[in-house]
Order: structure tokens, then sequence, then C-alpha cells
């Protein structure tokens, strides 16, 4: 039987060692061996952040953090400004509102970015805004948002937190928290993390701690102040995802093993230009510019002529290359591919070989390994530098 190549935005592949370090005996999360795993794990975590501050782990998917983010440090009837680019930023703003936030929206086209002089414009009306809230990386349309410039933004022209959503980039793209000057940033274990769903990564800056304390929640299992208390004694205020935390520590090992969270970034960003350059050699569109593609995944456009649907379970059934659709409006107008986490340049010339192939069965007209050669020659010229 021929497995799966799973190119989605998330879940994605698990390696093999962090397989085997999550099939390790189970241990109590109230021991000193539970203490030393979170300790040192959650320190090896920070410059995936970039950041000084406590990594807090939650049992949860990204959603959860991203409630936990907004519930703690915003109260019903506060004014906030949610940028949305896509279907993502789109879960902030029903967080937001669900919890009763004066929610001020500062949309996007879906593949377009929101630039620093969009949000400087949108800001120049409003007052006594709380937070900012917005995904770096937006998976719907494969942007990744300019969040170093926003940072600044809301720092120069607000008082407000900025609060940010990095679930489907962290890991593999360069955050640099506490320099840019983010509040809160969340991630996700099943996207670049290399883990599968249930465990939620969180950091607080001091300033947002701050405005954390005098809100003082009233969600139990989302209070922030309780997961820091049990932070401090290495340990969670309920039952941890232990396994998935042993394979945290896994992934912490491979990151070293590549060589540093700087190799690992660089490895994305050469993916995707493989990636993005072997579609234009397919005259294929790609939905994004290139100023502000994601690292992770690319948003592509049907290919001329073809019914998207039926390409897409083609190559899946056929090829075994499974490939996520477009959501809302995009739903049979784009395919997504996933190039996170565990995925390598030769990952990405078998899904471009494989594409190829497809295209052919489709009688789709091009130059046959154009694609491939593309490809392989964004790699080639990475590797003589």
């Amino acid at each position: 039987m021929y497995p799966n190549i799973l190119r989605h935005p998330g879940p994605t592949p698990i390696p093999k060692k962090v397989q085997l370090a999550m099939n390790q005996d189970m241990i109590s999360h109230r021991t000193e061996e539970f203490v030393r795993l979170y300790q040192e794990t959650t320190n090896r975590v920070k410059p995936i952040f970039g950041t000084e501050q406590d990594i807090l782990l939650l049992p949860s998917g990204g959603a959860a953090a991203l409630e936990a983010a907004a519930v703690n440090s915003v109260s019903p009837g506060d004014e906030v400004v949610v940028i949305t680019v896509g279907a993502f930023g789109n879960y902030f703003v029903s967080i937001c509102e669900k919890n009763g936030f004066k929610v001020h929206k500062l949309e996007r086209s879906w593949g377009e970015a929101c630039t620093e002089e969009d949000l400087i414009q949108f800001l120049k009306p409003l007052s006594n805004i709380k937070a900012v809230f917005a995904t770096y990386n937006e998976t719907s349309t494969g942007i990744l948002n300019p969040i170093e410039k926003l940072a600044n933004v809301v720092r120069t022209h607000t008082d407000a937190l900025f609060i940010v959503d990095g679930v489907s980039c962290l890991g593999g793209a360069p955050a640099e928290m506490d320099q840019w000057g983010i509040d809160i940033l969340v991630t996700g274990s099943q996207k670049a993390m290399m883990l599968p769903p249930g465990l939620a990564l969180l950091s607080v800056s001091e300033r947002a701690w701050k405005v954390i304390e005098e809100r003082n929640t009233p969600s139990y299992y989302l209070d922030l102040l309780s997961y820091r208390e049990w932070a401090s004694k290495g340990m969670t205020p309920n039952t941890p995802a232990i396994s998935l935390i042993f394979g945290l520590s896994a992934v912490c090992d491979l990151i070293d093993e590549e060589g540093g969270f700087a190799q690992t970034v660089a490895r994305h960003d050469l993916m995707k230009n493989m990636v993005r350059e072997s579609m234009k050699a397919l005259s294929i569109g790609l939905l994004t510019s290139d100023e502000y593609a994601s690292p992770t995944i690319t948003a592509i456009c049907a290919p001329e002529g073809i019914e998207l649907s039926p390409f897409i379970s083609h190559v899946k059934e056929k090829y075994h290359l499974d490939f996520a659709g477009g959501l809302g409006h995009l739903q049979g107008k784009i395919f997504r591919f996933g190039h996170m986490g565990y995925c390598f340049p030769s990952d990405i010339l078998q899904a471009v070989s494989l594409i190829e192939a497809g295209l052919q069965d489709f009688s789709y007209s091009f130059e046959p390994g154009s694609g491939v050669l593309a490809a392989q020659k964004v790699f080639l010229s990475a590797q003589s530098k």
C-alpha cells in the first residue's frame, strides 16, 4: 500500500524521531521527571518565539489559545481592532464578538496583506483601543503579514496590546516577539512544529501580564495567570498533553541537528521559492504576490481549463498526493500546497513531479519537466551560495 503524501497546511507529517519520543512510557505530570521535561523543553522553544518570556503549554488546539489571549487581556465592551486577510483572521473576529468586545474590523481582500500604511490609516479615527489582533500567516490564502512593521505601528500609534496568531507559521518563519513588540504570540503543534494536534504554545510580554493581572479573567480553564503560576513550578494547572511534550523535546533536537532555528527558517524560505517558481514555469497562477508569500503554504490557482476539485481528487487517488482545497469563496478556485515542518526540498521536487503527471492526465498544455526543472534551479542556486 502506498503511503499518503501529506502536503496539507496542517496537520502535517510527523518525523519518526518525534513519533518514537511520543511512544515512550507515560509519566505523571506531578513528578520531578515531568518538571525537568517541561522546563528544559519550554526553554528550548524560546528561540522559535524570539522571546525570553516563559512559554506556556495548553493541552488544546490553537483556537483555544487564541481565545485565552483574548479573554485574559480584554473585557466585554472594550474596543479592539482585528486585522483579517482571510478565513483565520475571521476566527479572531468571531472570538472577539462572542466575548462581547466592540470589534473594528480591518479587512483586506483575500490574497492581499495588511500593510503598515493600511493599519496607520485605519487607526487614525479610533481611540481607546485595548488590543489589536492580527494573523501572522493566513492559512487560507498563503499570505504572510508584515508583523514586525504592524507591531511598530501599534506601538507608535496606540497604547493597545498587539496579539498575534502564529499558528500556521511559527517553527518555519522568523519571529522576534521581544524585539518586535508583540505582546501575546500563539502557535499550535500540528503545523510547522511537526507534532500531532493537541498542544498550543503561548508567550506573554511583561506589558501584557500587567493588563492580564488587572483584568483577572473569569475563565477557569483558560486562565493564563494560573498557567503562569504553575509554570513557575515546572507544571501546568490541569493535566497536560504529556506525550506531545515528549515529542516537542524531540522537535527541538531536530532543529538543533539542522544547525539551529535560522537554518530551519532558511529551509522553509527555500521551499517556498521552489514551489512558486515551479508553478510559474507551468503557467499556473499564484494567489499572492512574492513580497507577502508565506514560507509555509502556497495558494495555487486552478490551472487554466481544469476543474480543480476533480484534479485534486485525481492526484490523491492515483498519485497519493494530498493537497487542501480552498476555503470560503476560494473553494474550487485554489488549492493549498503545505510545505512546513517535516518537509524538505526533495519533497517539493516529488510533489511538483506528481503535479506534472496529473496535469498530463488532464491534457494540460505544458512542457513536461519544466516545473521540476524550475524548482531544481532554485534549489541548486541556494546550494551554491
